[in-house]
């Protein structure tokens, strides 16, 4: 089983989609440090991607830190995995520029985007509207 929700993205590589997944279930907790971390053959084949790819996804998150393989336990998530403020900002690098953009498409002013942000914020939150 996977241990991390994938949506199928159009116009974004499988390769950036599943490593994006994986960092986020890393750095949000969903994985904790000694966990176990599907191969490459789980990857592949409960995903459907090639294993090459699959591959190619863990040889990156292992360079990254976040996951490690150990000599007869398998592949695990790091104790050096860390969960820094900037790590998990970063992972919505993409997002905040899609958001950016669209606003100035709209012609809405950062004061408009962020008292919208502010007004989502909470209302998810459960603080008020």
């Amino acid at each position: 089983m996977i241990p991390f929700h994938l949506a199928f993205e159009p116009g974004l590589s499988l390769y950036e989609q599943v490593v994006y997944a994986a960092k986020k279930a890393v750095l949000s907790g969903r994985l904790r440090p000694g966990d176990p971390f599907p191969s490459v053959r789980t990857l592949s084949t409960e995903l459907k991607i090639n294993p090459n790819t699959a591959h190619k996804v863990i040889a990156q998150l292992v360079s990254e830190g976040l996951i490690e393989v150990r000599a007869g336990i398998g592949t695990v998530v790091s104790v050096r995995a860390g969960s820094t403020a900037a790590e998990r900002a970063n992972l919505l690098k993409k997002e905040l520029e899609q958001l950016v953009v669209e606003a100035k498409t709209l012609g809405l002013t950062l004061a408009e985007v962020s008292a919208a942000l502010e007004q989502h914020w909470k209302r998810l939150d459960g603080s008020g509207a």
